[in-house]
Order: structure tokens, then C-alpha cells, then sequence
């Protein structure tokens, strides 16, 4: 049998330190120091512990070039369990389903870093909301208790006598637009959005204003935000909880076609799956419109191999378009929110997506602003919610 490494492996030496009473009664502090080996393979997603002998066999061994299972001299169980792990790959045979994962990673020309770094940080099952209660870190009193002083507001270079002032011009209405903008965290799901607004936040948004098709299989959109090298990765596919006319449930948006595309909807009732997607963040998840901001790596890599700024750029495309959603709400009158902190794998999941080609990265979102500001929100311009000025509370 041929076998050889998956394509990228990074190998993390962990130290877990716990309490040990024996070590303290022998004079000691106490503290029991143990060093995990830990794999990180991007294709597969999941750490993998292993032992000193299989560390030294996967850092010997090539990601590309074949060699026979029996050259290296490992236990039959042992190889076995490495490549039911993924973190060796049969060219024929055993582990068929790791091979072409470990293919699909190879194929969308990741680089080795960020591969692992998005692999890594994909959430499952997280509710962010309890977490920032075992942490006391639910409100900015918490944080300060929890975690000290934070950093200054605003680097300053020289002293500001030094400073050059600069003059302040006029504001108009794009200023007060901007003035406006703030997260939304309360939510009128009495009040079902219009369908023509609804039409015009995806048009200005997401919708390509025009194209230029540079040969017969090779186009390039022009849209409201900018895009590294104008290839426009980013998806948006929508969970459509609250829109006249349109049934509550899952869509992909057709960029050149200004369309809906309906995906299967998620057993059970929505709302709850919605929770689930947002990792408990109750103040977003009855927003009217979600969108969740689907990279096309394979896309983007196509051009960006092996790129060290490749995933850099797409980020920052996602926030473009949050920024563009943004505005965009706001000057409709509207409420707008976008927040990294989701379950990946819900919205996976729902969507088909493979995170290896494609994956999330952040949900954005849309909706009537509730009434009554029953979850806080930080507007210090006073533009929204127009509260009384108070004085700062003492730490």
C-alpha cells in the first residue's frame, strides 16, 4: 500500500497544567505539568492526539510523494489508526473518505497557515451568551472587574500640544447618515418587512450592477463594495424570518439575476435554528433578514495560490459588505447588525457548504428597529435612541 502525509500538518506541543496533591505533600507547588502532542490537519477539522513515535513518522514523511506503508516500519495497528484519522493518506484503498478531503484541500490552493487557522476557529455548539456569563464579561462593569484596564481608547504619537489640528467641515446628509449607523439589537417582529424594501437592501448590497465577461467561461462583477483582484468570492445566502411575500425559510441570492433561490429549510421550528446559528445571541436572532457571508475560497484561491494575503482579503470584503448593509439599512430607516460569533457548522450544514471550498464567516442582518431599547446598545452619538446624556460611572 502507498501511503504519504496529508497535504498541511501542523503539530502543537500542549502543555496542560493540572493540580497534583501528591506533589504538593512532597514539598512541591503543586502543579502537574503534562505535553500533549497535538495534530492539526485542516482537512479533517478536528485535533488529533498522538504519541511521540507517530510524530516522528508524519514529520518524516513527504505530502507528496508516495512511498510503501511496509518502509515504515510502524505496527500495523499504529498505521492503521493514523490513517483512520486522516493524517496519513492511502493513494488507493484505506481512507478513501480522508484522501478526497485531503484532495479538495490540495486542489483549492490554501495557504498551509490560514487553512488551519479557519479550520480551527469553526464553531459547533457554542452558546457565546453563557460563555460571557462564566467569564463575567456580560457588560462593560464585568469586563473591567474581570480583566483589568483595557487598553486607551486612541494611540497618540506626540504630545497634543504638538498635534496639527485639522479643520472640521459642514456635515451633511451623508454625515448624519454615518452619525446614525449603529447595531441593532432590538428587533419589531410585530412588523413584517416590505418586499420592495427588502428587494432594495439585496439590490444595493449584494446584486452585480454590472458584468465584464473577459472571454467565454471567465466573468468579473461589478458590485457595491470592493473585492481583491474584482473576483467577488462572497455568497450571500439568507434566512428569511419576517419579509412580506416571501415564506420564512432558507435562500442562496443569485447575484447577476437579483433572485431568490430556495433551499431546503431545517427541521423544526426556525427561530430555533436561527438560535442555534447565532450561538444563543438572542438579541440578533429576530432580526427580519440574516445573511450569512459565504467565502468561495476555491475562487478566490484560484487566482491567490498559496496566497499569505489571500484570506486576509477575503475578510476584509465581508467587511465591505457589512459596512455597505449597513448604510444601506440605516438609510432606510432601518436596523442593521453582522457578528463573527457563529455556529459554523450549523450553517454548513443548511446551506451544503463544503468549508473547505467554501465557508462563513460572519451573519449579517436587517430589520425594523424595535421601539424599546430592552438590550443594550451603544449608540454615543444619541442619534437613535435620543437617551439623556448621564455621567460616567466610577470603576
Amino acid at each position: 500500500m502507498q501511503v504519504r502525509r496529508c497535504a498541511v500538518l501542523f503539530l502543537e506541543p500542549r502543555e496542560e497544567v493540572g493540580f497534583d496533591l501528591e506533589h504538593l505533600l512532597e514539598g512541591g507547588n503543586g502543579l502537574r505539568r503534562e505535553l500533549r502532542w497535538i495534530a492539526l490537519a485542516p482537512h479533517r477539522g478536528e485535533e488529533v492526539e498522538i504519541d511521540a513515535a507517530e510524530r516522528e513518522v508524519l514529520g518524516a514523511l513527504s505530502p507528496t510523494q508516495w512511498v510503501d506503508a511496509e518502509a515504515l516500519a510502524l505496527p500495523s495497528g499504529r498505521l492503521a489508526r493514523l490513517l483512520d484519522e486522516g493524517l496519513l493518506v492511502a493513494q488507493a484503498g484505506a481512507s478513501a473518505h480522508w484522501r478526497t478531503r485531503d484532495e479538495a484541500l490540495r486542489e483549492t490552493h490554501w495557504h498551509p497557515l490560514t487553512a488551519v487557522a479557519h479550520a480551527f476557529t469553526r464553531w459547533q455548539g457554542v452558546d457565546a451568551v453563557k460563555n460571557m456569563g462564566d467569564s463575567h464579561t456580560r457588560t462593560a462593569q464585568e469586563m473591567r472587574e474581570t480583566l483589568g484596564v483595557p487598553p486607551s481608547e486612541a494611540v497618540r504619537c506626540v504630545d497634543p500640544a504638538h498635534a496639527l489640528p485639522l479643520p472640521r467641515a459642514p456635515h451633511n446628509e451623508f454625515d448624519a447618515l454615518l452619525a446614525r449607523r449603529a447595531t441593532c439589537r432590538n428587533w419589531d417582529a410585530a412588523r413584517p418587512l416590505p418586499h420592495a424594501m427588502f428587494a432594495r437592501m439585496l439590490e444595493r448590497v449584494f446584486a452585480a450592477h454590472s458584468e465584464v465577461r473577459t472571454c467565454e467561461d471567465m466573468a468579473f462583477y461589478k458590485k457595491s463594495s470592493p473585492s481583491g483582484g474584482g473576483l467577488h468570492p462572497i455568497e450571500a445566502y439568507l434566512v428569511v424570518q419576517n419579509v412580506e411575500g416571501v415564506a420564512p425559510g432558507l435562500y442562496h441570492y443569485q447575484a447577476r439575476d437579483h433572485a431568490l433561490e430556495p433551499m431546503p429549510t431545517p427541521p423544526g421550528a426556525l427561530r430555533d435554528w436561527v438560535m442555534d446559528a447565532v450561538a444563543q445571541q438572542h438579541w440578533f436572532a429576530d432580526a427580519h433578514v440574516l445573511v450569512l457571508l459565504s467565502p468561495r475560497f476555491d475562487r478566490m484561491f484560484w487566482k491567490y495560490r498559496q496566497h499569505a494575503k489571500g484570506y486576509r482579503v477575503v475578510t476584509l470584503e465581508a467587511g465591505h459588505f457589512s459596512q455597505t448593509l449597513y448604510l444601506s439599512a440605516t438609510d432606510l430607516g432601518l436596523g442593521a447588525f453582522i457578528t463573527g460569533g457563529i455556529n459554523d457548522v450549523v450553517l454548513e450544514q443548511a446551506f451544503g457548504l463544503d468549508p473547505v471550498a467554501q465557508g462563513t464567516l460572519a451573519l449579517c442582518g436587517f430589520g425594523w428597529r424595535g421601539d424599546e431599547m430592552v438590550n443594550a446598545e451603544l449608540d454615543p452619538a444619541g442619534e437613535v435612541w435620543r437617551l439623556p446624556a448621564t455621567p460616567p460611572s466610577r470603576c
